[in-house]
């Protein structure tokens, strides 16, 4: 099979939650455990860093990664979704895995997938897992996709486990609380491995303390440790909160015996993008008309967002917007300015929600526009539209970020 031949049967043939929703979900860890034994276990072949969180553990998870480069480690990264394309999920010091590793890892093990019916995540877990023991790298940054406790990623010991922040987010498979939402992510918590909380929340610090209690964990909370200011070229005053997780982080590491400097720690913030590819966070495209998009999508990422965006000067601003159709409309909208023209539009996946009820869903509180049939015809309206002082911003999901960058 070719690359694209490969990439095609990964996502036709398998369940992937990102584009088809909570059918794809799998309460259950057996099926990774099962691939691992199928490896040969390469997850234990590597030391790693696991990073959970409703926000900001993509761009935590690629600052400290960063971060360790820097300071001359062989680094693994591990994240999703990705945005353009797939070889984005499995990084070592920044360079993507090849297409010839995603085509042999899939025809050596097809057998396997077929048999045992893995989702595309569970195999995808194991192919940047025996990626990473295959190149021997030094340590791995590891993000969770969705929650904690029951995700396939949750099968590694790493030497320090990171929360970034808990937001109501996939409520249909984690709970509708922030108390049950922490206690799913607090599942990577394991036996006397450090925890880094990146923000004390008044409704799940007990959890946190409760779970690293009973484990025998030590447990940081960044926000209460880390008083030092820290610049990133990560731009968004939202970072702020992520800096701090990953500076915890980092003194967590140097304690545990890894060897990383202040200068290390602060040019690993300082070139993030350059070091490890990130995309899509408060990304500025162009300006005269300023253009910035971001992935921000639930109702904490589009707080932090739209603070951001209040801080801009502009004389009308236009937003290309969409979102996928199980998104939890009247959780964010109020978060949406009302000044400001918008052009709806469906991301090109079957998960995406129609433009039309998109319009319709917000016609009811006041936030106009008109809709697209496709992203791409959305921003080149929003372009010819916005003169050079205006402001376009793109978001609402992932998938629209992707389809301009």
């Amino acid at each position: 099979m070719t690359y694209q031949d490969t990439l095609n049967w990964m996502f036709s043939q398998l369940p992937m939650y990102q584009r088809q929703g909570k059918s794809a979900f799998k309460k259950d860890l057996s099926n990774t455990i099962k691939l691992a034994s199928h490896l040969i276990n390469p997850e234990n072949k590597f030391k790693s860093v696991h990073v959970a969180g409703t926000n900001g553990k993509g761009s935590t998870s690629h600052m400290i990664a960063s971060v360790l480069q820097e300071a001359g480690f062989k680094v693994g990264l591990y994240t999703s979704p990705h945005l353009k394309d797939f070889r984005e999920r499995i990084k070592i010091n920044g360079q993507e895995v090849s297409k010839q590793f995603v085509i042999g890892f899939i025809k050596r093990n097809k057998f396997f997938f077929e048999e045992n019916k893995l989702s595309f995540f569970e195999m995808t877990v194991g192919m940047a897992f025996d990626h990473f023991a295959k190149q021997k790298v030094d340590i791995a940054v590891v993000e969770v996709g969705l929650g904690g406790r029951l995700d396939s990623t949750n099968i590694i010991t790493p030497i320090v486990s990171v929360i970034t922040n808990i937001g109501l987010d996939h409520t249909q498979f984690l709970g509708d609380t922030l108390e049950l939402i922490a206690f799913e992510k607090g599942g990577i918590i394991k036996p006397k491995i450090p925890v880094v909380v990146g923000e004390t929340q008044k409704e799940t610090a007990s959890v946190f303390k409760d779970l690293a209690k009973n484990k025998g964990s030590e447990i940081v909370f960044a926000d209460q440790t880390i008083k030092a200011d820290y610049e990133s070229d990560l731009l968004g005053t939202y970072q702020s909160k992520n800096i701090k997780t990953v500076v915890q982080t980092i003194k967590t590491l140097q304690a545990s015996g890894c060897k990383i400097s202040e200068k290390h720690l602060k040019t690993g913030l300082l070139n993030v993008v350059k070091n490890t590819g990130l995309l899509g966070r408060w990304q500025i495209l162009r300006q005269e008309p300023k253009v910035v998009c971001d992935t921000g999508h639930n109702r904490e990422g589009l707080t932090y967002v739209m603070e951001q965006l209040s801080n801009e000067t502009f004389k009308v601003l236009h937003v290309v917007f969409g979102v996928v159709s199980d998104k939890d409309l009247e959780s964010i909208v109020d978060l949406l300015p009302k000044k400001a023209i918008y052009y709806f539009c469906k991301p090109n996946i079957p998960r995406g929600l129609d433009a039309n009820k998109l319009k319709q869903s917000f016609a009811n509180y006041n936030l106009k526009g008109e809709t697209y049939n496709s992203v791409n015809e959305a921003y080149k309206m929003a372009l010819k539209n916005a003169k050079k002082d205006d402001f376009i911003f793109i978001g609402g999901s992932t998938f629209v970020v992707a389809e301009i960058i």
